[in-house]
C-alpha cells in the first residue's frame, strides 16, 4: 500500500469507530490473476501493524462471507441476470483503442464517455462481430437520467449519467464482473451503511446508486476523501516505492506514520506520533480538507 491507501484506510477506520460502527474488510480481487491471495494476506498484515483492526471480513470471515470478491461470481451473476432479463444489458465490441481514441467523447476531467456505438446493433450484426472478438456487456441507460446525492464530505453531487459517462460496463469480455456491479451487490448483502473511499471514485457513485435502484437494493452513504499528492504535486501510485508502506516500515513506527498522516489530513496540529485508537474521540470529517492534499516536503 502507498500513503494514499493508508490515509483512506485510516479515515475509513476512524469514521466507523467514532460512530460506534463495525469495520468490514472486503478484498476487492475481482481479477484474481492480477490479485493473488498473497497480496490480500500482506494487506491484512499491514493494517494490523498500523493498529487498524476490523470486525469481519478477510481471512477472519464472518456472517456475510465470502469476503473475497473473486469467490462471489455466482452471487454477482444472479443480480446481473435480473438486468439481462429486463433487457437492460447489451454486448459491446468496441476495443480499448476505439474507446480511448482522441476522437471519442471525453469529459472535462479526461474520462471517456461511451457514445453508444454498439447500443442498437441488430442480432445479425452482433453475430458477425462475435466472430471477431468476445463482447463486454453494458448497462443500457435511459436517454435522460440525472442523479443527485449528498456526499458525507464533498457535499452535493449531481450527474447526468448518459452525458457524463454513457452506458457502462457490467461484465468484461473475459467474463469478470465489473467493479460497479460487484460493490453494489456486496454493500447491500454485507449490510454496509457507509463507504469511505478516494475522491477519484466520486464519479462512480451515481452509476452505483442507479444500480441500487434498478436492483432494489439499499444504498449506503458515501464519504469521499481528497487525494494525497506527492510534495511535487504528483498523484501517488504503487510505482512510488519511496512512499510504499514496505519502505516506510524500515524508517518509521506505526505511531509515527499514523501521526504524520493525521497531521496531513488536518486531524492534528502537529505530526507527532499517535496511535490510531487515540484519534477516535476527536475525529470529525469537518477537519479534513475537501481539496487534494499535497504532502509537505520532508514529512515522510
Amino acid at each position: 500500500m502507498h500513503l494514499g491507501n493508508l490515509l483512506c484506510s485510516l479515515l475509513a477506520w476512524l469514521s466507523a469507530r467514532s460512530a460506534g460502527g463495525r469495520v468490514v474488510l472486503r478484498i476487492e480481487d475481482l481479477d484474481a490473476m492480477r490479485c493473488p491471495r498473497t497480496f490480500a494476506d500482506l494487506l491484512e498484515q499491514d493494517l494490523s501493524w498500523l493498529g487498524l483492526d476490523w470486525d469481519e471480513g478477510g481471512s477472519k470471515g464472518g456472517p456475510h462471507g465470502p469476503y473475497y470478491q473473486s469467490e462471489r461470481s455466482e452471487i454477482y451473476n444472479s443480480y446481473y441476470q435480473r438486468l439481462v432479463e429486463r433487457g437492460l444489458v447489451y454486448p459491446c465490441f468496441c476495443s480499448r483503442g476505439q474507446l480511448h481514441a482522441a476522437s471519442a467523447p471525453h469529459r472535462s476531467d479526461g474520462q471517456v464517455v461511451y457514445p453508444g456505438t454498439c447500443r442498437n446493433l441488430t442480432a445479425r450484426q452482433v453475430a458477425e462481430a462475435a466472430k471477431r472478438r468476445p463482447p463486454a456487456w453494458r448497462l443500457r441507460l435511459p436517454e435522460d437520467l440525472t442523479l443527485s446525492f449528498t456526499d458525507g464530505h464533498m457535499g452535493p453531487v449531481t450527474e447526468n449519467l448518459p452525458a457524463d459517462c454513457g452506458d457502462f460496463v457490467l461484465r468484461r469480455a473475459d467474463g469478470v464482473f465489473a467493479y460497479q456491479l460487484a460493490v453494489v451487490v456486496d454493500d447491500a448483502l454485507m449490510g454496509v451503511t457507509q463507504v469511505v473511499r478516494g475522491g477519484d471514485l466520486l464519479s462512480s457513485t451515481p452509476r452505483q446508486l442507479w444500480l441500487h435502484q434498478l436492483l432494489d437494493l439499499p444504498a449506503p452513504t458515501f464519504c469521499h476523501l481528497p487525494l494525497l499528492l506527492a510534495p511535487d504535486g504528483r498523484r501517488l501510485s504503487k510505482r512510488d516505492g519511496d512512499q510504499s508502506l514496505e519502505n516506510l516500515q524500515a524508517r518509521f513506527t506505526p505511531e509515527q506514520i499514523i501521526g504524520k498522516l493525521a497531521y496531513a489530513a488536518g486531524l492534528r496540529p502537529t505530526p507527532d506520533p499517535v496511535r490510531a485508537a487515540d484519534l477516535v474521540a476527536d475525529f470529525s470529517w469537518d477537519k479534513v480538507p475537501r481539496q487534494d492534499i499535497c504532502l509537505p516536503d520532508g514529512l515522510f
